[in-house]
């Protein structure tokens, strides 16, 4: 199994013919996701041609996108000016999954979209994220497939690159993963570290989770008191940014320390309390991960 997309993924592209659009659309459909469709206002009726002969019909909008092909899922590949838009277009359409991998996306339009998004009862991911893959079955937004392979870890990051490390290492390990998924790091997400915890825990196929989070916020903290009392799997931790200077934005949006809340060493002390296993380096996951499934 896996968490948020499979075989059953019917992906639309919002922003199919711009340059990150067309390039990842190539990826995704030569990965095996079943991509249905495409938008870009003002070219419906034409289609995007891919390399493995597949002809994507393109819409104007993904309400038609929708009705003619049964998309259930959209990825957002929208310059930030219209990127709020296109997850209210996609929300509104009926949706079911949303995954926005633009950045820069303001504070306050996000915070519009995301109520609006929770209204009509869909899911976001992201923005600013890397996507998800589901080894073997799906893949959406940019994270590489050739680093990943099946099995039974699940990995949560809001950390782009450094999911990448992790789950390469994983599968160097002969570690697969159910899903990897990258959350984001702006101050504002859709789906958070306890959303992906729990359709972790409720995933038969996922065995052990790798939870990769950074400074700033409180959402590990939040993450660990979860795992404490809800999961039974075994989590192994990491925490980057631990030698950031206290106010410096380190990348992402949401990273950024302000007095002692924030700081690596509170979320490591968290989730040492609750019983998540600590990684101090990336390159130590994969034997962590192998004692907690005792082998």
């Amino acid at each position: 199994m896996a968490i948020f997309i499979d075989n059953d993924t019917r992906l639309v592209v919002q922003g199919i013919t711009g340059r990150d659009g067309s390039f990842h659309t190539e990826k995704m459909a030569e990965y095996g996701t079943n991509v249905v469709a495409g938008v870009t206002p003002g070219k419906g009726g034409q289609s995007f041609q891919v390399a493995t002969g597949a002809s994507i019909p393109i819409f104007n909008t993904v309400d038609r996108a929708v009705r003619k092909t049964g998309a259930n899922t959209s990825v957002i590949y929208v310059p930030p000016l219209f990127a709020t838009s296109a997850i209210l277009e996609a929300a509104d359409a009926g949706i079911e999954f949303i995954v926005a991998i633009t950045e820069g996306i303001p504070v306050q339009d996000m915070a519009r979209a995301s109520a609006f998004v929770r209204d009509r009862g869909s899911r976001l991911l992201g923005p600013n994220c890397p996507g998800l893959i589901s080894p073997g079955k799906a893949k959406v937004g940019i994270i590489p497939a050739q680093i990943t392979k099946p099995g039974p870890i699940g990995v949560v990051s809001r950390s782009g690159t450094l999911t990448y490390e992790a789950v390469s290492q994983l599968t160097q390990a002969g570690l697969g993963q159910t899903t990897c998924i990258g959350i984001g790091g702006d101050p504002i997400i859709g789906t958070n570290f306890i959303d992906c915890l729990q359709a972790f825990g409720e995933d038969a196929d996922t065995e052990a989770i790798v939870i990769i989070g950074e400074i700033g916020g409180t959402e590990e903290q939040e993450a660990a008191r979860w795992v404490q009392e809800h999961l039974s799997k075994p989590v192994v931790g990491f925490i980057a940014g631990q030698t950031a200077p206290p106010g410096r934005r380190m990348g992402h949006a949401g990273a950024i320390i302000s007095g002692s809340a924030g700081t690596a060493e509170e979320k490591i002390q968290a989730f040492e309390k609750n019983g998540i296993t600590v990684a101090t380096r990336p390159v130590e996951i994969t034997d962590l991960i192998k004692e907690g499934l005792g082998i």
